[in-house]
């Protein structure tokens, strides 16, 4: 069995704006640099294998929280987002022809305009899953973590999420060939003395 820690990376201004990210490579801001300045991973996750997403924002989360760089894999790139990619959710939303649904109507074969379906997404994490060969923390992002969530739990991406994902907490998929089991609670990252 392996054990698999998921970490959002910090904020960014285009979160705090409502921005879809995507694979844009925006830096995370200033306030959230200080703030996970102050955490580090809990033991036994400071000696675990330490990968990431290369977009800034996720490489960065992971050497502050870790104090060493990481790995990285495309395969944990966001979630293309295709022409949505920097515009508003909020504004997507209220336009009944932009094709744009809440996460609970996604079901895997959504794709956003122009960009990466959920089940593509699937396909290329358990692939990357597949190879790793010991516990493992990724420092990856929101739309990456419900993906590999879902799978763990069952979750079609139809009706309310059995999860929410927030920030500064380890979410554990243990993995065995046969199955994947999601911890019923996340881990804390650990404030710094």
């Amino acid at each position: 069995m392996i054990r698999l820690a998921l970490l959002r990376h910090g904020h960014t201004a285009w979160n705090r704006e409502g921005r879809i990210q995507g694979r844009s490579d925006i830096a995370l801001d200033a306030e959230a640099e200080v703030d996970l300045a102050a955490l580090a991973l809990p033991s036994p996750w400071d000696q675990a294998a330490l990968w990431s997403s290369p977009l800034k924002r996720a490489a960065r989360t992971a050497e502050l929280v870790s104090g060493r760089k990481p790995q990285t894999s495309d395969a944990l790139t966001e979630m293309n987002w295709g022409d949505w990619e920097g515009l508003h959710g909020t504004e997507l939303r209220a336009d009944p022809t932009s094709g744009f649904r809440d996460i609970e109507q996604w079901g895997w074969d959504y794709r956003p305009a122009g960009g990466e379906s959920v089940s593509e997404l699937r396909a290329r994490l358990q692939g990357w899953v597949a190879g790793l060969q010991s516990d493992t923390v990724a420092v990856c992002h929101i739309g990456v973590m419900r993906v590999l969530l879902a799978q763990a739990s069952g979750w079609n991406f139809d009706g309310p999420a059995p999860f929410a994902v927030k920030r500064g907490r380890l979410f554990v998929i243990e993995v065995t060939p046969e199955s994947w089991t999601m911890w019923p609670d996340p881990v804390r990252l650990e404030k710094r003395p």
